[in-house]
């Protein structure tokens, strides 16, 4: 493992792990590895780089996920990850939906592992920083036991510096993005293997993963763990990552205060023009089996979308929750 600590990670998702949820998450967790939504090689180098790519510092450490298949672009684009600050980049081999399917990146990648290797090559020529890919077990009529093993050499061979798996094959056809996270059964003992075929190589698992005792679970078996939707929808189990995890202290103790101390980053932001509702989407979840959860939800969602929303529906909104004990003592 490097210095990045990838033994927890919150996983790159689309529509959800912007900037303002990573401010969010990083008041919640010191040492998690945060990571961008998937951004493609053409938005990068033709697109607005400050709204696509800028960051607060705070978020470090945070990866940027890129999407694509020409080494060229990935490597342009990896460089300018890498001046915006970024701390590593990764390539997404596991999406399953059709537009990524139609440009080809993502998951349909798996078949064609040695160009995913002239990938890494070129962005590893490219920048300093570590760079990962982020993969499935297979697609469709593939065997897990040959796919997995087949991208994961020639990629490990290209200077890839870790592989996070999910767990699970994507059906690129037959099934939709959404039942591609659920559908294909969990084979995470198929990560085991690939990581006692591989023990030097860094490998950290993905995939149906509910919470951080089953996290600590699977670091028997391989290097890291990477949380996707339980970290989002469920924020509140971050606040005992630090702890369980590494043994260290979280920055907050309890909700209420991850909010609080959120309060300064929010005014910044709305008055750049930042809509409220932007940032305390991210909220939805903080609260959970608390008194007052469901009121706190209710406020924000009715509150916090209207013109000219600010700190005071916030507040309003956490002023509903009655209990000012750690989230994570309501699990």
């Amino acid at each position: 493992m490097n210095s990045l600590g990838r033994k927890f990670a919150v996983a790159p998702m689309m529509d959800w792990t912007d900037r303002h949820c990573r401010v969010f998450h990083r008041q919640l967790t010191r040492r998690a590895l945060l990571y961008t939504e998937m951004l493609t090689t053409g938005a990068i180098i033709h697109g607005d780089r400050e709204r696509l790519l800028g960051f607060d510092a705070c978020e470090n450490p945070v990866a940027l996920q890129l999407g694509g298949s020409d080494p060229s672009e990935l490597a342009q684009a990896a460089r300018i990850g890498e001046a915006f600050g970024y701390d590593e980049i990764n390539l997404n081999v596991g999406c399953p939906s059709d537009r990524v399917k139609d440009g080809r990146f993502g998951a349909c990648l798996m078949a064609e592992p040695e160009l995913v290797a002239r990938c890494v090559d070129a962005m590893k020529r490219a920048v300093a920083v570590p760079v990962t890919v982020k993969c499935r077990i297979g697609i469709d009529d593939q065997d897990p036991e040959v796919a997995l093993d087949t991208l994961a050499r020639a990629v490990v061979a290209a200077g890839c510096d870790a592989l996070i798996v999910h767990a699970r094959k994507a059906w690129l056809n037959g099934l939709s993005p959404k039942e591609n996270r659920d559908i294909p059964p969990l084979d995470y003992e198929r990560v085991y293997r690939l990581k006692r075929a591989m023990p030097d190589v860094p490998v950290i698992i993905n995939g149906g993963i509910p919470g951080i005792d089953e996290a600590k679970a699977h670091l028997e078996h391989v290097d890291g763990v990477m949380l996707g939707r339980a970290a989002y929808q469920e924020p509140w189990r971050l606040l005992s990552v630090d702890s369980d995890i590494f043994g260290e202290t979280a920055p907050h103790a309890t909700m209420q205060d991850a909010l609080e101390a959120m309060m300064p980053y929010i005014e910044a932001q709305l008055a750049r023009g930042t809509r409220l509702h932007a940032i305390t989407r991210h909220f939805v979840g903080a609260f959970h089996a608390v008194p007052g959860a469901r009121a706190f939800r209710r406020h924000l969602a009715e509150q916090g979308v209207k013109p000219g929303a600010g700190l005071d529906v916030l507040r309003d909104a956490i002023a509903r929750v009655g209990v000012r004990a750690p989230a994570e003592a309501a699990a």
